[in-house]
């Protein structure tokens, strides 16, 4: 049994919801989001809290239960609270900047990246981080995930652009003569 899907959703009440057609609508403070409801699972409103029924005991039916549960909660957290993830380029003569609607990297290639600024999403840089935040928890992610594959951290000096609080394991570099097979 989905926990997460069966446990009721609390609607605070600074934010508006609507469902037609199998559509969901979560409208709060810091914008709006809409989101397709699969058609197997059963959504109910009631004053303040949204309730979620599945037809079977399928394992299928339970996966897609406590997802729905747990999307539909992302949704009103980003329109209440929102969502920021935070990216730390890291190198000597590495940087980042916000020029107009665009992200300008200097990554150690022999051209600055240009990343063009989605409009649903709100990137600032402090002091060599990336601060990128939204209403929309998976914008925000595959945004951060975009940035990040530009220059992903180096395995033996580390240098490159990671997540805050990433823990990186680096690699012993070339020992070069010593032991057995080494050249002298």
């Amino acid at each position: 049994m989905s926990r997460v899907g069966k446990k009721p959703i609390q609607i605070p009440s600074n934010v508006k919801v609507a469902f037609k057609d199998g559509v969901l609508s979560v409208e709060g403070p810091k914008g709006k989001l809409s989101m397709k409801i699969h058609p197997d699972i059963k959504l109910t409103l009631e004053d303040s809290t949204i309730k979620l029924e599945r037809p079977s005991d399928a394992p299928f039916h339970k996966a897609i239960h406590g997802t729905m549960g747990a999307l539909i909660r992302n949704m009103i957290k980003g329109v209440t609270e929102g969502y920021t993830t935070v990216l730390e380029v890291v190198g000597l003569g590495y940087r980042a900047a916000v020029k107009g609607g665009n992200l300008e990297l200097n990554l150690g290639y022999s051209h600055p990246v240009i990343y063009p600024i989605p409009p649903d999403v709100k990137i600032e840089v402090k002091e060599n981080k990336i601060y990128i935040s939204g209403i929309d928890k998976q914008r925000v992610g595959q945004v951060a995930a975009e940035i990040r594959a530009f220059k992903k951290p180096d395995p033996y000096k580390g240098k490159g652009i990671r997540y805050e609080g990433e823990q990186l394991r680096l690699k012993a570099g070339k020992t070069a003569g010593k032991g057995k097979g080494g050249k002298r």
